[in-house]
């Protein structure tokens, strides 16, 4: 089965976002402000990226949708983090309804192979576990049989951390959460032309099934001051402790990332 993730890298798009603007230059202004592009090429280098690199199972495409609209300076910077990592595509959308663009962009990378076709999701400061595609794809060809007669089926890996970078290092907490962004995939039926996208992922169970597997520590949230679902009041507060020396070799093992390049990315 082809796997393919999907990652919106300040993408100029109409609807997506729980933070709205009226016009798509308002939108520009937000996305492209020096500070946030700043902070998400930090948590992109520091988490994302790391993790796509280091996937021990290197059959699949990673696919970063940006935006025609920006800045030439970012986006050469882009290119070069990403020139290192053969599973990467990324394309340039002009400004349309964020749906329609997303389900585009992964069906233009979608092989028409006549096998279901696993996608996932992640947003520019989330990281999966190194063997994230090789379990997926495992575990996805346990269950064929299973997907036979279905449309689209979940497989939920919901057990993982969510992470705060900063100029000394990392602060972390364990978490169990159903249907987060991060680890979550759905295998979609050869004939269907929907990709992961189109569904909110705390909305999937009730538009399909879902598997759900208790391996621990299988994605990484990022929690900043800039992410898109923490922009409102009432947003969830996690229990979060310093990194120590094992925590730190653990995660270098589980993600691929670097504590040290952390704290010097974040001015430490």
């Amino acid at each position: 089965m082809q796997v393919i993730g999907i990652c919106r890298f300040s993408y100029v798009g109409i609807g997506g976002f729980q933070v709205e603007h009226e016009t798509v230059e308002q939108r520009c202004a937000y996305l492209f402000d020096e500070d946030r592009l700043e902070e998400r090429f930090r948590t992109f280098e520091s988490f994302t990226l790391p993790s796509i690199r280091a996937q021990t199972d290197p059959d699949f495409t990673f696919l970063i949708v940006i935006s025609t609209m920006m800045p030439d300076v970012a986006r050469r910077r882009l290119m070069d983090l990403v020139a290192d990592i053969p599973q990467v595509v990324v394309e340039a959308w002009e400004p349309r309804r964020h749906r329609a663009v997303m389900q585009n962009a992964i069906n233009g990378v979608r092989l028409d192979n006549g096998e279901f076709c696993l996608q996932f999701r992640l947003d520019d400061d989330d990281a999966v576990a190194v063997d994230f595609v090789e379990k997926l794809r495992r575990e996805a060809d346990k269950l064929a049989p299973f997907f036979e007669g279905h449309r689209h089926v979940a497989l939920d890996f919901r057990k993982g951390y969510v992470v705060s970078p900063d100029e000394k290092g990392m602060m972390y907490g364990e978490i169990d959460e159903p249907c987060w962004t991060p680890a979550l995939a759905v295998a979609f039926a050869p004939e269907l032309d929907l990709s992961i996208m189109n569904f909110s992922h705390n909305k999937l169970p009730r538009v399909m099934e879902v598997v759900s597997f208790p391996d621990a520590g299988m994605f990484i949230r990022g929690i900043n001051g800039f992410n898109d679902s923490r922009q409102k009041d009432g947003t969830k507060p996690y229990q979060m402790k310093r990194m120590d020396a094992e925590t730190k070799r653990a995660f270098r093992q589980r993600f691929g990332i670097e504590p040290a390049k952390i704290r010097a990315l974040y001015g430490g």
